[in-house]
């Protein structure tokens, strides 16, 4: 085992030193006088463990042959990591000096991109190197002039999560089946049934069914099925909803969110799963850790569970499409020395490799064609708990089988996306009150007032 490990260990740094920029040779480097780089991230746990693991063994090896170290300044939260960013952006008192490279959004990198902060990393890898890379990764990563200014290190997408032993349950009593999940329809229709069977259940409580389905982010769901069924969710820098594809996704949320079916929650999906109250939710594949595998019931029971990871559902006779996202490393525009030594890292950091030991444990994809075509196999072999397992199956079938689209990377998405949520969320809640109230309400106008909302 040992002889193999060393074998590997060669293997994978002549694989490193054959794909860095400049073909390995840059005269501006020199290992007699070593450019240190400060990095800052966001990871924790395993992560960030392994995180350090890679930088030492890169200072250690490439670093070493090449002149450059890694010293990695700062480990916050991404709130944390993102309000240190919005000093250094806003030039506040105390601010502390950028890092060479940083762990960052697109939506947050485009505002440094907008003040020249940022290297064009296009200038430091050539074509063919670049075209080893999942190219809907690098696409989200251009910002502005059409720059390379983030660079892919490890994405996410989204998926379905089953709690299947509550499912089994449901479908033996209602013969229901597991291919409801494969569309928003079919979703939609088992949790009506699932509403009325759990409310059944209890006839001495009428109106207490339980929930069927949330979704991490309903933006996110909007933007898919849109793009699912041939058009966009944003035109330029705005919301396009008075359409006949936005009106089909709202008659398939509505229903199930106002008369009982559909959760629409303030938090993530995965907690109401941990408390059995809901089957199935869609969110990112790297949550798949969040799930555990038991209940807590409301009174005190807990029970061990058994999740099932599904691709991410499609609208009835639409395109297979899933959001693909996921933060990646910025770098700061300097000086060719330091720019060329980050240029170098990136590389080495997402060689196949590398890459595969930072994400295989985790719900995160790696970021080069070469990595799910040849790794990725072997990492769903290898992996030792089931559900990671069950991810990377999906993940990689959805590789093959579905478009991944990136979401935009304008100023205002943020507040965008944020209010939408709020609204989607304050309307269904309304409207549901009303209707348990016994109050009228109707699809159509509820949908007329969303929209009304969203243009103010």
């Amino acid at each position: 085992m040992r002889k193999r490990m060393v074998i590997g260990w060669w293997v994978g740094l002549l694989a490193a030193l054959s794909m860095l920029p400049g073909c390995g040779v840059d005269d501006s480097l020199d290992p007699d006088a070593p450019v240190t780089l400060t990095m800052w991230h966001n990871f924790g746990g395993d992560l960030q463990r392994t995180m350090d693991e890679l930088i030492d063994e890169f200072n250690g090896t490439v670093g070493a042959e090449r002149g450059i170290i890694v010293s990695v300044e700062a480990i916050s939260s991404s709130a944390e990591l993102q309000d240190a960013l919005a000093m250094v952006l806003n030039g506040d008192p105390g601010a502390p000096a950028m890092p060479d490279i940083t762990t960052a959004y697109p939506k947050t990198a485009v505002h440094f991109q907008a003040r020249g902060l940022l290297a064009d990393l296009d200038a430091h890898f050539t074509q063919k190197e670049l075209a080893d890379y999942v190219p809907a990764f690098l696409e989200e990563g251009r910002l502005g002039d059409g720059g390379l200014y983030v660079f892919p290190f490890a994405k996410s997408t989204e998926i379905l999560f089953v709690n299947q032993t509550l499912f089994d349950r449901f479908a033996a009593a209602t013969g229901v089946t597991m291919d409801c999940f494969a569309s928003f329809e079919g979703i939609a229709r088992a949790a009506a049934r699932y509403y009325e069977w759990t409310d059944q259940a209890t006839p001495q409580t009428p109106g207490d069914g339980n929930q069927f389905f949330s979704a991490d982010s309903w933006v996110n769901l909007a933007q898919a099925a849109m793009i699912q069924q041939g058009t966009t969710l944003f035109s330029g820098e705005s919301l396009v909803l008075d359409n006949s594809a936005y009106t089909r996704i709202w008659e398939n949320s509505w229903a199930p969110s106002v008369k009982g079916g559909f959760a629409v929650y303030d938090g993530y999906s995965s907690d109401l799963s941990k408390t059995g109250d809901i089957v199935s939710s869609t969110g990112s594949s790297a949550g798949i850790l969040f799930y555990g595998d038991t209940v807590t019931y409301a009174d005190g029971l807990i029970e061990p569970v058994k999740y099932s990871v599904l691709p991410f559902p499609v609208m009835v006779g639409a395109d297979k499409v899933a959001v693909q996202r996921g933060n990646g490393f910025m770098v700061s525009k300097s000086d060719e020395n330091r720019e060329t030594a980050a240029s170098v890292f990136l590389a080495w950091f997402t060689e196949p490799a590398q890459n595969m030991r930072f994400v295989s444990q985790t719900g995160y994809l790696p970021v080069t064609r070469e990595a799910f075509e040849t790794y990725m196999p072997r990492a769903i072999d290898d992996a030792s708990n089931p559900y990671i397992r069950q991810m990377l199956q999906t993940v990689t079938t959805m590789s093959q089988e579905y478009e991944f689209f990136i979401t935009p990377s304008f100023e205002a998405f943020d507040a965008i996306s944020k209010d939408y949520e709020e609204q989607y969320k304050a309307i269904m809640l309304e409207e549901r009150g009303a209707y348990l109230d016994g109050d009228p309400v109707d699809q159509a106008s509820s949908l007329t007032k969303f929209i009304e909302r969203m243009r103010r």
